[in-house]
């Protein structure tokens, strides 16, 4: 078991752009990175709807078939590497600032899963880990993909922002001339990577001489 180094969490919700919370759990694996995994149910049907990938409802379940697809491109994930949480698994380790992960994000963040983080809802388990993180005053970083923003999820962002969370909207740059929906992915997936302090080769960074 590992001992050296908290884990991350990580929670996928219902708002289109599967492709980021996918590209980063892959990232976070190759980087030999524990992960916490939650997915709610409307985050499963866009995937499955954005994707190919069909993940099964039981947490041990998707837990070996994300092991499964990640395993046939190319990454060797150790057996206590990745575990997948239920929204009502109260035992998980997320579910208590005793034992809180050291960084949390929710890729993508539904305006609704924004509105109950802001409000400290804590209904499930999605819920209770971002609440963790806040009154533990760990890394959290929230993604939305959400437009136009209304008054309400403006102010939700001003509120969560003010108390240290990390809101990083998934709106990829285009001056390093992307070619490809996977080059804009990865532009928005390396912000994260470096907010969690994670090295990555994703994209060249501003300013760096890509002629040579």
């Amino acid at each position: 078991m590992r001992t050296s180094r908290k884990a991350i969490a990580l929670a996928m919700t219902g708002a289109s752009g599967a492709a980021y919370g996918l590209r980063l759990l892959e990232c976070l694996l190759q980087a030999d990175e524990q992960v916490y995994l939650m997915v709610s149910a409307p985050g499963q049907v866009v995937i499955a709807m954005e994707t190919d990938l069909k993940l099964p409802g039981r947490p041990d379940e998707m837990q070996t078939a994300l092991s499964a697809h990640y395993h046939a491109r190319g990454i060797n994930i150790k057996s206590d590497q990745l575990r997948v949480f239920g929204k009502d698994q109260w035992t998980a380790p997320v579910a208590s600032g005793s034992n809180a992960p050291r960084a949390m994000v929710v890729c993508p963040c539904t305006s609704g899963t924004l509105s109950a983080i802001a409000s400290g809802a804590s209904n499930n388990l999605l819920e209770r880990a971002a609440d963790v993180m806040i009154k533990e005053q760990r890394k959290l970083i929230l993604v939305p993909r959400e437009m136009p923003l209304s008054v309400i999820h403006l102010e939700n962002m001003l509120s969560l922002a003010r108390l240290g969370v990390v809101m990083l909207p998934a709106n990829p740059g285009f001056y390093y001339r992307p070619q490809h929906v996977d080059d804009l992915v990865d532009f928005v997936v390396a912000r994260i990577l470096d907010h969690l302090d994670i090295a990555h080769e994703l994209m060249p960074r501003w300013g760096e001489d890509t002629d040579g």
